[in-house]
């Protein structure tokens, strides 16, 4: 055995009981190396200690080991899932992480409890169909998740064109007096002026739920029952509507060229590894529908790789031996990190053979049955290959991009899941608050996009009217003044984006502060109707440490931290730190114009920034440089007598 052990360890490891569970190593500072599961506790710890590793990583791990937690649980499936929850909560350092905490993004219809037209807020005798991310309220009916902004964008406008559902928002719906743009193309049935009745739009609400559940085939019957029906009545008007739905649907059937009427909700998941990293490729099948995909890049692949084979070397059967495969492994982790807070579809198709455990503990997590297919025909084979094809581009592309500026933005873009028609067109505005114990409160606007700061669309704004050193309201007045002319555009488009960059709300809104700026930020944006997703605010952790910072979300998303080498965190320090310099140098100017009218001592020659700096140190601030006597200037040092006597008449 070792020696580097304590005899307290190693009697803890013999003591173990023969039973299933999870076991933590931890080292001598108290750090985190690695969170394991074994049915066998006593069998699969003590291998650890009992067999000669070598140089290898697992080697550098045994050897830090000086303490060991344990805990027994029923069974395999328990023992798995307690696992990958201690791993996505802790983070070890030789666990292959997947450390992607977004929400997913889903379609809801709003006021389902108010579809009989009684609702007491006049929107809510119309539902409305909307973006979301956020917590469930059960007011409301939820569809997805998709894997991303762009999905549920798509899938609104495919329920525009079939149902002409409305997208505006409550406060834009209770106070139009006419049809907006949306009407007049098509979109919309304008029940915001009474062009439609409450039934008959609940109607079209029923058809557009059928048409995200996949059951495409009941729908179409059932609007053909519709028109039949208006006919019989006399109602060719109505009918002509009916018809032209059918005929709208029919069209979006057909365009959407990767379709299956027998699977409805499907994952698909390929996986690549190369060059010290691995990405896995997942792909959503919704309602029958392929919504795209969405590439996860885990970290600690090599570090993890050695102690996982030590693993399937203690495991017996042919279980251990379907997925020992270094894919197998990324692939395996994913799956069980990613569906402990993600809903899990009945069929998972993978590109890796996957231990048959791993679907008990997650049937058993979801209540319902999962299956996989390893090895799929036909549709299901043509999906598996486009997941495969692009888990490589998406591999090589990190391989070529990261570290470079367009890796810091498309990382960014990926992490925050921004939907943007391309990386160079990425809009981000950073805010910040500047003041000196109240006095000269200043707020500053640094614009990013096409990869870089655009200082010629920096904004300073002066902060009136509040109480010194009150942030909050200084942060409410900058947003409040940015915004308004945004938020009205908006509305006289009807609800939708403007094309104009000088109106148009960016894509990302930064806040320099936590909970309370961003609390702020929330309550300006929801006053003027626009859209609280995109505001994250950049809270400082631990002890203020750079890379410590965790991103606050308005939009009720758990506060995420995306690692200190982060890419999408170095860009975001970048900006954030950008508006914090921009925002001093503003406050500095302003006080120094309050105090003594401007400056002097910049015009002085032989006076540059390090003894300016020093003058305004010793005597603080340029009234005292003006107050003291020549004797006392010369005192400074890098100032000469001949120099201190310029600066006593300059300043006099």
């Amino acid at each position: 055995m070792p020696t580097t052990h304590t005899d307290e360890l190693l009697a803890q490891v013999a003591a173990l009981p023969p039973l299933p569970g999870v076991y933590r190593y931890f080292d001598a500072q108290g750090v985190l190396l690695y969170v394991g599961k074994a049915r066998n506790l006593k069998k699969r710890v003590s291998s650890y200690f009992t067999k000669q590793h070598g140089g290898t990583r697992i080697g550098h791990m045994v050897g830090k080991i000086a303490r060991l937690e344990t805990t027994v649980v029923r069974s395999e499936a328990e023992a798995l899932l307690l696992e990958n929850n201690l791993i996505k909560s802790l983070g070890p350092k030789y666990n292959i992480l997947f450390r992607d905490d977004k929400s997913y993004p889903y379609l809801k219809i709003t006021g389902v409890a108010a579809r009989d037209g009684q609702g007491s807020v006049p929107g809510q005798c119309f539902p409305r169909i909307a973006y979301y991310r956020g917590a469930v309220d059960k007011r409301h009916r939820y569809f997805g998740p998709y894997p991303g902004a762009w999905a549920v964008k798509e899938t609104i406008q495919l329920l525009q064109k079939v149902f002409r559902l409305r997208t505006c928002e409550d406060t834009v719906f209770a106070n139009r007096t006419r049809p907006c743009l949306l009407y007049q193309i098509k979109r919309c049935t304008a029940p915001c002026v009474g062009f439609i009745s409450p039934a008959d739009y609940a109607a079209d609400v029923q058809g557009a739920e059928a048409l995200l559940r996949g059951a495409t085939q009941e729908l179409l019957q059932e609007l053909e029952r519709r028109m039949l029906a208006h006919s019989e009545r006399l109602e060719f008007e109505q009918a002509a509507e009916v018809r032209n739905q059918i005929t709208a649907l029919s069209r979006v059937l057909h365009q959407q060229s990767v379709e299956s009427l027998s699977d409805k909700d499907v994952d698909i998941l390929a996986v690549k590894v190369a060059g010290g990293r691995a990405c896995v490729n997942l792909a959503m099948v919704r309602g029958g529908r392929h919504l795209g995909d969405r590439a996860y890049f885990p970290v600690n692949v090599e570090n993890a790789a050695g102690v996982f084979h030590q693993e399937v070397e203690e495991e017996a059967g042919t279980a251990a031996q379907a997925g020992c495969s270094v894919e197998a492994q990324v692939l395996e982790a994913f799956m069980a990190q990613h569906y402990l807070g993600v809903p899990v579809p009945p069929t998972l198709i993978t590109s890796e053979p996957v231990d048959p455990r791993l679907f008990d503990a997650l049937s058993q997590q979801a209540g319902v049955r999962v299956t996989a297919v390893h090895q799929p025909r036909e549709q299901r084979r043509a999906w598996l290959e486009m997941a495969q094809q692009n888990a490589e581009i998406q591999l090589a592309r990190l391989l070529a991009e990261e570290g470079s500026q367009q890796g810091r933005t498309r990382a960014l873009a990926e992490a925050l899941d921004l939907e943007v028609e391309g990386l160079d067109q990425l809009t981000i505005e950073c805010f910040d608050i500047s003041h000196t114990a109240g006095e000269a409160t200043q707020a500053s606007c640094v614009v990013f996009h096409h990869h870089k700061m655009q200082g010629s669309e920096y904004r300073r704004f002066k902060i009136e009217g509040i109480t010194g050193g009150d942030d909050y309201a200084a942060m409410r007045q900058v947003l409040m003044r940015r915004y308004s002319k945004v938020a009205e555009a908006q509305r006289e488009a009807g609800g939708a984006e403007v094309s104009d960059k000088r109106v148009r709300l960016p894509d990302l809104v930064l806040v320099d502060g936590g909970k309370g700026q961003v609390s702020m930020a929330r309550e300006v944006f929801s006053e003027l109707g626009l859209d609280i997703s995109r505001i994250v605010g950049v809270e400082k952790g631990e002890g203020r440490k750079v890379g410590l910072e965790e991103l606050v979300f308005a939009d009720g998303r758990e506060k995420v931290y995306l690692g200190r080498d982060s890419a999408a965190l170095m860009l975001v320090a970048q900006i954030r730190d950008e508006a914090h310099r921009f925002a001093i140098t503003g406050m500095r100017a302003a006080r120094a114009k309050v105090r003594t009218g401007g400056s002097r001592l910049e015009d002085i020659p032989g006076v540059g920034p390090k003894k300016r700096a020093r003058l305004l140190q010793r005597f603080g601030g340029v009234r005292g440089v003006a107050d003291a006597s020549v004797d006392d200037l010369a005192t400074v040092d890098g100032i000469s007598h001949g120099l201190a006597e310029e600066i006593y008449r300059a300043l006099r």
